[in-house]
Parts: C-alpha cells; structure tokens; sequence
C-alpha cells in the first residue's frame, strides 16, 4: 500500500488525489491536509464570489473526496502542527500542493498606509476567509486604484462596482456585502506599466465590465495601438484588445455614475498620504522590446483605496528548499528531494488556470509511480494510522470531510435569500458547526 500526504486541499491538492486513485487504484491511500477547517482553496476564498459556475468546479473534488482510499484532514497547519520532516517518515510521498497565499509586495514607499491592500487580502476580505475577514477596508472615499492589468484586477473593480442587487446568486459575504453596498468609490482606476496588446485580461472577465448596471468601462482611444496591429495577437488576446475598443467607442451619452478607467503605460512610484493613503505616484512608461521602460515624468492619482493585483507568493515552510526570487518552492519539475514533491502554483509559480493544475497533479503522480516502481507494501510507511497515533498524542483537534458536510449545510441554511451560503468567518464557529 502506498501513502500519500497532500498538503492543500484546493485544484492541485484534489487533482492530485486524483491522479494517484487512477494510477494506483486500490493500492493507495491519500491524506488531504488543510490549515483550515473548510477545503477547496482558492475554489472557496480566491474566485470571486459572483462567479458560482466556476467555484462548481469543486463536485468534482467532492466526488475524489468521498471516496474510500482519499481522506481530508483539517485544521492541520503543516508546519507548526506537524512537521515537513514527520510527514515524510509517515508517508511514502509527501505533495505540497500549498499555492500561492501571500501578495506580492509592491516595494515601493508609503506600501503600509491604511487602506493599501494586496488583492490576497482584500479578495480574501470579500470572499470570507477567516484570515481577512477583519480587513475593514474604508469605502468612504470617491477614488480607488487597482494595481495590474489581470483577470485579478477585474475582479477587484468590478466587485468595488456592483450594486447589491448585482450580486444576487453569489457568495459574497454579508460583512462585505453591507460594506458594499454603503461605499461611495465613483471612480475606479485600473492601472498598468504596458500598453493594451499587454494585458493578461480574459474576454469573458473583461466583457463583464460592459455589463454592469452602474458602471461603465473608460479607455481612451489615444491609448490603442493602431488596429491593423491587433493581427500578430493570439486569438484570445485580439478578442480582449477588440473589447477594449468597445469601450473607447461608446463614450457617447452614458450617465452611469461609476467609472472603470483604464490607465496603461504607468507604474507606480510611491503611496502618498498621513496616515491613510490619498495619493498614488506614477512613472510614464514606454515599451522598448515589449518591456516597460521608466520615461522620468511622473504624476499622481489621487486614492483613497488602493489595492494591488501584482501576483502572489508561497507561502515557505521550515525544511523545504525555497526560491526567494520566484516565490515558490525550489523544485526540478515537481521534484524537491527523495520523496518531497509540489505541485501547482507552489511548483511553477501563480499561472494558469484552474484547469492547468490537473496535468500538474497528474505529472507529478507519475514521477511518484516511477520514484517507487517495486513498493513494498511489507516496507512500507505506517501512513494514516501513524498521523492518527500522533495527532492523538498531541491533542490535535482534525475535521474531517463529514464535519465540513455539516459546516456546509449549515452555510447554506443561513443563506439570505438568493445566495447559496453565507459562509462562517471564524475558525472556532466552523468547528462547532462541524461538531
């Protein structure tokens, strides 16, 4: 019998479970770990909440979750609770599958004024993860920037637009939903170093802002390249840049109150502000070789929010090799050492979609498989027996997948009407919902 240990339990933790069943069938069993008490990861607390045909995604894990040989283990921190080192002496294989939870940071002054945000943060904020859930951001003021040119970013400035009607079937938190719903942000400023033909924005992600019923999409002619250039663009790209037309086109006499406004080629120098933020300083940019290059002349924005969508990083774990440069995991195509693996944004960095983490899982599967050709099962690791003694011994307080099922049918009893949950906050209340 092989054992496997999964740390994460979000797209590249359950494809990973996954892959092992389909590869070793009945000769396997997987423990899926989580510091929290709730599984699926970014599913649950990174897509944003209006997006429901996304985060359904998780019915797939949920089925590899209940099976017999997978098993979810909770409100374990990897790292504090129980070692990297232990792990590896209770498990044949050892998958960190952690993705990418803490901002990037900006590095530049003024970064720890009140109301400046990494977008982990403030989506963590909106989307209920207990980490963030006290964020409090203050909505009173008239301007935010969102910093980057990603799917990310939009979601940010489209969240920060819509009405409380708009979010009618999503899973928006009530705290953020109420925090919304009193903002008085009517101008949104989206910023970026490089031009349109550089933007990392999906079609489907940026026609949404066409949509909104009190905000409209602002771009500037000006600022496009000329239209015969949109050729050399992949087809997804030339359809984003297409949408970006639109939306210079149809100025015309929309009076929607709110304003989406793309700012290209600019990036920011400074956070200004006593206290909170008031201001953001740019830097003109100009492209050189599809590379931003800083012009010297510089102005500002005024902000009074100002959250940063500019990637993320994994989180390190004591014993493990880190690359401080690329925040992830120092790895050789998901190789760590003997039996210590990663996968997803803790192997290669935060890029891709949901979908990319299933080759991931399953690649790294087959490096397992060829890792251990003629396993032993008389040799083998104690597995989850063993982690059972020790977190007997230790006093460790586990939620498995049937506590999570009463957590969740108790999100869902509290719904307000329309919504498919409204999602507990707080560790200890998730338990006791659990219990």
């Amino acid at each position: 019998m092989r054992h496997i240990a999964i740390i994460g339990s979000g797209p590249a933790g359950y494809y990973t479970a996954e892959a092992a069943q389909k590869t070793f069938g009945e000769d396997v069993r997987v423990d899926v770990f989580d510091r929290l008490p709730v599984p699926y990861g970014l599913i649950r607390t990174g897509v944003a909440p209006d997006h429901q045909s996304i985060k359904a995604v998780s019915r797939r894990y949920e089925k590899v979750a209940l099976s017999e040989n997978v098993r979810f283990v909770g409100n374990v921190a990897v790292g504090e609770d129980i070692s990297i080192g232990e792990l590896q002496e209770l498990y044949d294989a050892v998958v960190l599958a952690t993705g990418a939870p803490h901002d990037r940071p900006l590095g530049i002054p003024g970064e720890d004024l009140r109301n400046v945000f990494g977008s982990a943060a403030f989506v963590g904020w909106y989307n209920g993860h207990p980490q963030f859930a006290a964020l409090n951001p203050d909505l009173s003021g008239t301007t935010a920037v969102v910093i980057g040119m990603g799917n990310v970013a939009l979601d940010v400035a489209r969240i920060l637009s819509k009405s409380r009607a708009e979010f009618a079937g999503s899973d928006i938190v009530g705290h953020a939903l109420e925090a919304l719903e009193s903002s008085r942000l009517r101008r949104i400023v989206i910023l970026g170093r490089r031009g349109p033909h550089q933007i990392m924005m999906t079609p489907k992600e940026l026609g949404e802002l066409g949509a909104l019923e009190r905000a409209r999409p602002l771009v500037r002619p000006e600022d496009l390249p000329e239209e015969t250039a949109d050729a050399a663009l992949e087809p997804g790209q030339r359809k984003s840049v297409g949408l970006l037309r639109e939306f210079a086109a149809a100025q015309g006499d929309d009076d929607r109150p709110i304003t989406i406004e793309f700012a290209f080629m600019a990036q920011p120098r400074a956070l200004v502000g006593e206290g909170s933020v008031t201001a953001l300083e740019v830097e003109r940019t100009r492209l050189v070789d599809g590379r931003a290059e800083a012009t010297g002349e510089t102005f500002r924005i005024p902000a009074d929010l100002v959250v940063s969508c500019i990637g993320y990083r994994t989180a390190p774990i004591p014993g493990v090799p880190f690359d401080e440069r690329q925040g992830r995991f120092t790895n050789d195509e998901g190789r760590i050492g003997p039996g210590l693996y990663c996968v997803g944004w803790a192997r290669r960095g935060p890029s891709g979609t949901i979908g990319t983490n299933r080759p991931d899982g399953y690649g790294v599967v087959e490096k397992i498989a060829a890792d251990f050709p003629d396993h032993d099962a008389a040799a083998g690791k104690p597995g989850r027996e063993g982690f059972d003694r020790l977190a007997a011994e230790r006093g460790l307080d586990v939620v498995t997948f049937r506590d999570w099922k009463k957590i969740e049918e108790a999100e869902e009893t509290a719904a307000r009407e329309g919504a498919p949950r409204e999602k507990f906050v707080d560790i200890e209340a998730m338990i006791r919902a659990g219990r």
